[in-house]
């Protein structure tokens, strides 16, 4: 069983439906509980890192995530939800975040051109993967694919080998990492059609 944490905050049912669609059992909880009891978990997000982090604070998700992920359990984050993975986000200010992946949530610079054109921010749309490592979420996905973001921050690793990952949107940045059992991704994976649905797919197959 997957658990999908809802802290108040993410576009829930479109996961769960993602995994639904691949033929795995995923339920969208709001009991921390639950999560010890899940096989793997999901962390989703969407919004601002402050609101969220305070959001999974109040609701007492902060143990059992450390928990379970220290356990070895497959954990996935997707977009804000790999954000809260990091030390800290610098979004409205400077604040704290799980810190399971030491480094940083960075806002993209300001005046990033392409051919001659201003970049707009957020980022949001199509873009291309740009595969560094074979993590288990991107088995049988090829380099170069593509898959859709929406977000004007962005991660930075203290150790540049958790990136599984990058995109181009007027700078390098990681569009996912992978650590032992933790993978996240800040592109969302139930929004980018088959290979999206593929990649939840793998989550699911994780060991």
């Amino acid at each position: 069983m997957i658990a999908i944490i809802d802290y108040g905050m993410g576009n829930l049912r479109s996961v769960q439906k993602g995994f639904e669609k691949v033929g795995c059992d995923a339920v969208v909880t709001s009991d921390p509980k639950v999560l010890l009891d899940a096989e793997r978990v999901v962390l989703p997000g969407v919004g601002a890192f402050r609101d969220c982090i305070r959001n999974l604070e109040e609701g007492g998700f902060v143990e059992p995530i450390l928990k379970v992920i220290k356990e070895g359990k497959p954990f996935l984050g997707i977009c804000l939800g790999l954000q809260l993975l990091f030390t800290e986000s610098e979004e409205f200010g400077i604040h704290k975040g799980l810190n399971v992946i030491p480094g940083k949530v960075l806002r993209f610079p300001e005046g990033m051109q392409e051919a001659g054109e201003e970049l707009k921010v957020p980022h949001m749309g199509w873009n291309q993967l740009d595969v560094k490592r074979p993590s288990p979420l991107f088995n049988g996905i090829d380099s170069g694919s593509n898959v859709y973001f929406v977000h004007s921050y962005y991660v930075k690793p203290e150790d540049e080998s958790v990136v599984a990952a990058t995109t181009n949107y007027g700078i390098d940045f990681c569009a996912a990492i992978w650590r032992d059992n933790v993978v996240a991704a800040q592109f969302h994976p139930e929004k980018s059609q088959d290979k999206g649905l593929a990649m939840l797919k793998n989550f699911a197959a994780m060991k």
